[in-house]
């Protein structure tokens, strides 16, 4: 997989992204959304779901781990996970998650805590603070796409 990237000028350009990931999601996908407390997952997150539908506030899965979402709340069903809180990979056989994939999409913040675990088609992203003149909140968004995401992501505009 090769990796590529693109610049995010604010918060409402890195909730475009996920917007524009909205618009290709299925159920089955698996989403890796890496990066730093304060990169911007959360909002990235907050874009997908509303671009899915969700009218309500979006709360972060820290502590829950796992947010489920569904029809009609959303156009298909979706988890949010955030395994910041996880220390042991063994604990994730607990959450469901191989379950889940068979008709939900995954939107999983903090993916590394999963280690070898880690489904090998799952588009993985991050996000991290970029140096460059969009100011402070810039951000830089960088992803591997497998086989299965070709075409599908990055958006073509």
């Amino acid at each position: 997989m090769t990796e590529h990237s693109l610049y995010l000028d604010g918060p409402e350009a890195t909730a475009a992204a996920g917007a524009a990931l909205a618009a290709v999601l299925r159920p089955g996908d698996v989403v890796a959304l890496g990066g730093d407390l304060g990169a911007g997952k959360t909002t990235f997150a907050r874009g997908l779901l509303h671009a899915l539908g969700f009218a309500g506030e979006v709360p972060s899965p820290s502590f829950p781990i796992v947010i489920p979402y569904a029809p009609p709340e959303l156009r298909l069903p979706l988890w949010h996970v955030d395994l910041y809180r996880i220390d042991d990979p063994e604990e994730i056989e607990e959450l469901g998650l191989d379950e889940a994939r068979a008709d939900s999409a995954l939107l999983i913040e903090w993916p590394e805590r999963m280690g070898a675990r880690l489904w090998p088609d799952a588009l993985r992203l991050a996000i991290e603070p970029a140096q460059r003149p969009g100011g402070p909140d810039a951000r830089r968004l960088t992803w591997a796409a497998p086989a299965p995401w070709e075409g599908r992501w990055p958006p073509r505009t």
